[in-house]
């Protein structure tokens, strides 16, 4: 594969057993676009942009209007990752008989290559008529954020046995349907190892131990720029929020004190331009 070419679903599939997958979220122009130029293998307009731009409580107040919105400017600055566009509550939960339509604006309005549902009561359903509507999709189990407080809350999900073949059976079961991908949250390590060498498709972990077929971790948590809190399965590898903080009070600084701007930054005009003026 081309490092240069637009990576497709057939891509993400064979990268299975031969390497690790790549995966982060993005969901702006300037964002995407480092994502992208970094050699990232698929990008997810994730519906996190409800929390970590957006500055709601819940993924699940985030609707259509705002998912489009954003995933349109991720698809404008991407030229290489696969795109996935992540199908918000509204859009396919409370709303299942217009879920094949909600899918279809992702890919035909937004240009995303794919989309990702939530598991819920009726996802086989659901997931089974996108994708007889042509539409790729990632399956997402585990622990499921637009669902989470019928889960008993944010926690890891597979602990025991019976919940553990629960979330085997799921897998297995969106394979069946056509998943080309799964992404599996906050389980335990074993589980998710044991998901990823019974499944074909390629499995992408969060929280989810080493041994799935790929990671994803969401964009803003991996650059230190989402403060209100940090999970247990997040790396920062950068600190960016200080540093913003930072320059944002040299520049306050500066602009008090009257150094900013000066010659350097300002733009100039004859003098006998000027003198005309009288």
């Amino acid at each position: 594969m081309e490092d240069n070419k637009k990576i497709t679903i057939q891509d993400i599939l064979s990268m299975k057993n031969k390497r690790k997958i790549t995966m982060l979220t993005a969901y702006d122009y300037p964002l995407a676009s480092l994502v992208d130029r970094a050699g990232i293998d698929m990008i997810l307009v994730g519906d996190s942009v409800a929390n970590v731009v957006l500055g709601l409580d819940s993924t699940t107040k985030v609707g259509m209007t705002e998912m489009i919105h954003h995933a349109k400017a991720v698809t404008r600055a991407v030229k290489h990752a696969l795109v996935i566009g992540d199908m918000p509550y509204e859009s396919y939960q409370i709303n299942p008989q217009e879920s094949v339509k909600n899918a279809k604006r992702f890919m035909e309005e937004a240009k995303c290559d794919a989309v990702k549902l939530e598991w819920f009561d009726r996802c086989l359903e659901v997931t089974a008529q996108i994708i007889n509507a042509g539409i790729p999709v990632m399956g997402h189990i585990g622990l499921t954020p637009q669902t989470a407080d019928k889960l008993g809350g944010f926690k890891v999900q597979g602990k025991d046995a019976e919940q553990a073949r629960r979330l085997i059976d799921e897998a297995q079961a969106l394979e069946k349907l056509g998943c080309f991908s799964l992404v599996l949250e906050c389980v335990p390590d074993k589980i998710a190892e044991m998901i990823t060498k019974n499944l074909k498709i390629p499995t992408i972990g969060i929280g989810a131990g080493i041994n799935c077929d790929g990671q994803v971790l969401v964009t803003y948590d991996l650059l230190g720029l989402f403060e209100r809190f940090t999970p247990k399965f997040v790396k920062k590898y950068i600190n960016l929020a200080p540093l913003i903080s930072e320059a944002i009070e040299d520049y306050k600084k500066e602009v008090i004190e009257g150094k900013f701007p000066t010659k350097n930054h300002s733009f100039t005009i004859k003098e006998e331009e000027l003198k005309k003026l009288g």
